[in-house]
Parts: structure tokens; sequence; C-alpha cells
């Protein structure tokens, strides 16, 4: 499912800030790109709108663009009616590239990811479902205008920032499980692409992506789990990164006594299909 996400930068920025944190650009796009794994769809293009004159967002278009993310520079001054002020100038311009996107190129979007809190587009969001396209909304909890709240999803996006005094993460209280879920994805599937891990870690284990990289991460820095490229002529790139398990591993015998035999018969017909 493809997917394009735009972004009302300023009323995110702000929403989040309100909340005591001051998001940087790289946490932004990371947080995008992992909610877009997460639900399941090929994140096409990312639209960001915001008036970068603003000192707060001195020197942060660069930033945004050197993350592959197309910026759109919403100026404050209005030469033509002599005034400093253009009111809702940036909703107007995302409203106009999406709905010129969805009438012009409509295979290129199945989905359109609105990440703002402000009611003022609840048009846009009519107008995207009367085309024949999904939507919704991500914003920052308890700030989204209650006419979006129907096409939010339960998903807190920013939760990760915003709850200062959540638990610190341990990634070995998960590991047991972790291993679990992996295994039954290694025995289930022709090969368990790293995405598709983490997604699925995520949802069994009731985790955010980022406590999922953590876990990930310490399965690798232990040896606990392996990563290496898999050719896959069905992929445009025609491989892909997947993870496997290591099964001389004594933490893995011990999780995964009665499936070790089934695993390794399983790894062995995997190289051999590499090989063919």
């Amino acid at each position: 499912m493809k997917s394009i996400a735009f972004i009302d930068y300023e009323n995110i920025y702000v929403s989040i800030t309100d909340m005591g944190y001051r998001i940087q650009p790289e946490e932004l796009i990371e947080l995008i790109r992992n909610y877009t794994e997460y639900v399941g769809t090929d994140l096409q293009a990312v639209y960001l709108y915001a008036n970068f004159d603003k000192e707060e967002f001195w020197r942060t278009q660069s930033s945004f663009e050197k993350k592959g993310v197309f910026t759109r520079h919403i100026y404050g001054k209005n030469n033509i009616a002599n005034t400093e002020l253009r009111p809702n100038a940036a909703d107007s311009e995302l409203m106009l590239d999406a709905q010129e996107i969805l009438l012009t190129r409509p295979s290129a979007v199945d989905i359109v990811f609105l990440f703002t809190c402000d009611g003022d587009f609840f048009p846009l969001v009519k107008r995207i479902l009367a085309l024949g396209k999904a939507v919704r909304i991500v914003g920052v909890k308890n700030k989204i205008h209650h006419t979006l709240l129907p096409y939010c999803d339960n998903f807190d996006v920013f939760g990760s920032l915003t709850q200062k005094d959540s638990p610190v993460y341990i990634p070995s209280n998960d590991l047991k499980e972790g291993i679990e879920v992996i295994a039954k994805m290694q025995l289930r599937l022709p090969y368990v692409a790293s995405t598709k891990a983490r997604v699925s870690l995520s949802k069994e284990l009731g985790r955010t992506l980022p406590e999922i990289k953590e876990l990930i991460q310490y399965m690798l820095s232990h040896n606990i789990l392996l990563e290496q490229e898999q050719e896959d002529p069905n992929l445009l790139i025609k491989k892909t990164k997947i993870y496997l398990l290591n099964l001389k591993h004594s933490i893995i015998h011990d999780v995964l006594e009665d499936k070790i035999e089934q695993l390794q018969h399983r790894y062995q017909t995997l190289s051999k299909e590499e090989n063919m």
C-alpha cells in the first residue's frame, strides 16, 4: 500500500514544544518512517510546510532536504497585499498540493497521512475520502481537534518524546519473548526481513518501535541475532536485509530447545535457495 505524508510542521512543532520537548528534524523524520513501517505502508514521499524564516526553524530546511523531504517555505509577508502576515498560508499550500497529487497522480498513493492537530484540515479529509483514498491523522495526543479524532490512529507516534516520566526500557526483559516471536516467523515465512521483524515484534510485545530498535541492537551486540543480505528477485532492489537467530548461542537453545532442529532445517533450505 503506497502512502504519502504531509506535515503541518509548525503545528506539530508547537504542540510538542507545549509538552516540554523540542523535536529535531532528524527525530521527526525517523518517527515518521518508523510509524509508516509499523502500519505496513510503502512511504513514497514526505512533504513538509513551514515558514523557515522563523528563528526556531533556522537551518532546519537543509536538514529536512538531506533526509529526502520535500520542503515548502511558506513566507510570512504578502508583498501583493502589502501585509506582514498570511493567515493559514501553510494550510492552504498543503491542501492544494495534496489535492493536486490525488487528482493528477491517483495511482501514486493509496493512503494519505496528515501530520497535524489542526481542525482546519477537516475539509481536506473529506475530499481525500471522496476521491476514494484512505486518510489517517497523526497528531500529538490530547492536542488533536475533535473533528479529526475519528480519523486518528490509536498508536501514539510522539509518545516516546512527550512521556517524560516513562520508565527506562530494559531490552533483556523482552529477550525470551522476542526470540520466540522471531522463531515463529522464521518457521512460517521464506525469510524474516528486518522491517517485518521490527513491526511484528512491536505488535506482539506491545512496545514502541524505538524500544524494538533497542531490543534488536541488544540481540545483535550479544550475538543472539545475526543479520545478512538476502537475494530476492521479486524486490525492486533485488535484495533485502534479514535476521537469523544464532542457533549456536546457549540462550537460543534454552528458549527454543524443541525447535532447534526445525530451524536448522529451515536455515539449510534458505541457504540452498540463495545459492540457486
